[in-house]
């Protein structure tokens, strides 16, 4: 067989991966004569036979770019306007309508796919020539919004295809992003489009905006792992665990557009191969600064997502700005005050002594006392990095200082050394705590000083909600959250990364940080919790107990910030005899979540079995993104993960006699397997590495002979 004879029999296999019918006569001709007396390798039509693409083959020796000008020629003869070249191993694309280049592509695109993006370039038109839906964006003098729109259809008039927006919290993203969404569909410049969020609780929000805004473009939330998406609706909504577990089923040309929410997360170094999966244009959106900064004491995970995301957008800054210090001036957003006061512990920046006699050691587990024990070598006292607070221990008199200062400020305000009186405004309020059991004390404490302020004793003054995201969340944490937007009570609501990004209440009126974070794009996202406009809210305060707004250097920018109250507290000096530093990064890394899956109706509930088969496909492509493999050992291993999801409940490593049980055995069994890899010893290491990853370490080694760890017993 020669080398282009072998290329076809792949790409064969390729347009029945994308559900082309080869032997109906009419989908796929091969060897198809043209006007001119040549033949196009291949020549793809609709289900009524309407010619729709081009596919000129070339053997896998061969740079596809010797293919350009033939299968330009090609489509222009047959009067279509997409052409594919493809070897086997790799794809490219072109719409000649709006590509001066081809580009490579994961799949070729689907025959109904190619059909509804046929019809749309026939009617296509120039987005800057449709009028921006002012209903949606651009009203109160938000005319950021129409600018922003107006910013990116430019960029994509002009053939970019990535985009990064950088929009502060509170000033419309959601709604900057409907309006773009509706102007590209009228001008059929977009025909279907996905919404990528990372928790449900943000496409919950998502689907509502949607709903509003576009109530003639149907839209929908994909509400679990294993649901199909929904081929007659026009906008898709699924949460990024959802997407790494799903989108091998559908071609990359299933998606025009792809609008990425939140995209400062580092998502795209782990889970890209999900997000370039689709040929769509692709557009980030972001509240948080995405620019590289050069200080030395940068967060080192900010500054990876800050790079990851530039990267990923093929940018070197934002394509679109507006900062909170923009919004502010322009009166979009509230103003805020910090009211700082720290114990004598928390101030202690070269470290506190911690008394033996002062830890609770009954509130630990056998594990970590022995780790404290250790730590305290025999002594009585251990110096402790007062950043780690509420980690592995925690000072009770601390918080109650925090709960009774908030309570006294709040009541009688504060007087500064110069004589000006200062108070906060009362209302709803945002505590942001450490962990769950922090955030449990917190919540009862709170909830005992306002006790005068019930209007029952039964009344929850102060709750609290742990994650979405974890074996430690709060279970019913969507009704609480509920209770705090659009009911008197709970009044404080307690939050340990629940209510960090994403939340919108435009009534809280204070932010409390009882927990500290090196990381700049984090507490920016606390920090915009409370900027929204209300009635009758002109500011907000930030309490800061911890120090963090020291560490950001938050303080009186001018239409940044606002009124800087400080309230010293003392400041011992230490010799620290041994400083003690407790896990003080405390970002999520999406890969070691466990999640909570919601229903058609929006209503949370935990499916251990969906939860484990979601988070082992989402470890198989953190996996499968740091590996290189060609396309038939990329389908092999798609078949694995599908088989690893749906044997979740009891798989604890992927043995290789399954590929001689169904339905891997109709793929030609361990023999094809073996064939596939090169031989055993590949395939042993294969499996090895990706049990290791997805598993955990050692996680291969079971189930297999002394011979050969990967070898079943019938072989």
């Amino acid at each position: 067989m020669t080398n282009e004879a072998f290329a076809r029999v792949k790409i064969d296999q390729l347009l029945r991966d994308a559900d082309w019918p080869l032997s109906d006569g009419r989908s796929v001709r091969f060897e198809y004569p043209l006007d001119d007396g040549s033949k196009a390798d291949y020549a793809l039509f609709d289900r009524q036979g309407r010619a729709l693409a081009v596919l000129e083959a070339k053997s896998t020796s061969v740079n596809l770019s010797a293919g350009e000008a033939q299968g330009l020629r090609y489509a222009d003869q047959l009067d279509v306007p997409f052409i594919f070249l493809a070897n086997g191993e790799e794809i490219w694309f072109r719409d000649k309508t709006q590509d001066a280049h081809f580009r490579r592509v994961e799949t070729i695109f689907s025959q109904d796919d190619l059909a509804r993006r046929k019809a749309a370039s026939e009617i296509c038109r120039n987005p800057l020539d449709i009028p921006i839906d002012t209903r949606i964006a651009g009203g109160g003098g938000r005319f950021h919004q129409t600018t922003c729109v107006d910013v990116l259809c430019r960029e994509i008039v002009a053939g970019h295809r990535k985009m990064l927006v950088e929009m502060a919290t509170g000033t419309g993203k959601t709604r900057t992003a409907a309006a773009l969404i509706k102007r590209l569909f009228d001008a059929h410049r977009v025909t279907r489009a996905l919404f990528v969020v990372d928790r449900n609780t943000l496409a919950i929000q998502a689907e509502d905006a949607f709903t509003e805004h576009l109530p003639n473009l149907p839209c929908y939330r994909v509400p679990r792992v294993g649901r199909r998406f929904q081929d007659e609706k026009r906008i898709t909504i699924v949460t990024l665990q959802t997407l790494v577990n799903e989108y091998e089923n559908y071609s990359s040309g299933y998606f025009d557009l792809i609008v990425i929410d939140e995209c400062h997360r580092s998502i795209y170094g782990k889970w890209k191969r999900a997000l370039d999966h689709f040929d769509g244009i692709k557009i980030g959106l972001t509240a948080t600064p995405c620019v590289m900064r050069d200080q030395l004491d940068v967060d080192e995970e900010d500054r990876a997502a800050i790079r990851d995301t530039l990267r990923f957008f093929e940018v070197d800054k934002p394509t679109y700005s507006y900062t909170m210090r923009e919004a502010i001036a322009d009166g979009h957003l509230v103003p805020y005050e910090i009211y700082r006061a720290m114990t004598a512990r928390t101030a202690a920046t070269e470290g506190f002594t911690v008394a033996r006699s002062e830890i609770d050691w009954g509130a630990m587990d056998a594990t970590t006392r022995a780790e404290m024990e250790t730590l305290f070598a025999g002594g009585d006292t251990l110096t402790v990095d007062p950043t780690a607070l509420e980690r592995k221990f925690t000072i009770p008199e601390r918080n109650r200082a925090m709960v009774r200062e908030f309570r006294e400020i709040l009541e009688r305000g504060y007087v500064a050394s110069n004589g000006i009186k200062r108070a906060p405004d009362w209302g709803k309020t945002i505590v942001f705590a450490v962990t769950k059991r922090h955030a449990e004390t917190l919540a009862r404490m709170f909830d005992d000083a306002f006790a005068d302020k019930k209007p029952m004793p039964t009344t929850r003054y102060a709750d609290f909600v742990v994650s979405s995201l974890g074996p430690e969340d709060t279970v019913d944490g969507a009704a609480k959250i509920k209770r705090f937007k659009k009911e008197p009570f709970p009044q404080i609501l307690v939050s340990v990364n629940m209510l960090d990004t994403g939340f919108d209440c435009p009534e809280v009126r204070n932010l409390e940080m009882a927990r500290f974070t090196h990381s700049s794009i984090l507490y920016q996202q606390m920090r915009g919790r409370g900027t929204r406009l209300a009635p009758g809210k002109s500011r907000f305060t930030m309490w800061d107990f911890t120090g963090v707004t020291l560490r950001h250097n938050d303080d009186e920018t001018p239409g940044e910030g606002g009124i800087v109250v400080v309230s010293e507290s003392s400041k011992p000096t230490y010799t620290p005899r041994r400083l003690l530093t407790l896990d003080v990064h405390d970002e999520i890394d999406p890969s070691t979540r466990e999640w909570v899956t919601v229903d058609e109706t929006g209503n949370a509930f935990m499916d251990v079995d969906d939860a484990r088969a979601e988070a082992l496909g989402s470890s198989f492509e953190t996996w499968l993104a740091t590996q290189k493999f060609n396309t038939d050992q990329l389908r092999l291993l798609h078949l694995v993960k599908e088989q690893i999801k749906a044997n979740a409940a009891e798989m604890t490593a992927f043995e290789s006699w399954r590929f001689d049980a169904p339905p891997l055995s109709m793929n030609g069994g361990f023999e094809r397997a073996q064939a596939v890899f090169g031989d055993e010893a590949a395939l042993e290491r294969t499996l090895i590495g990706m049990n290791d990853a997805v598993f955990g370490e050692g996680a291969a080694g079971g189930g297999f002979d002394d011979s050969s760890r990967l070898k079943p017993a019938s072989h």
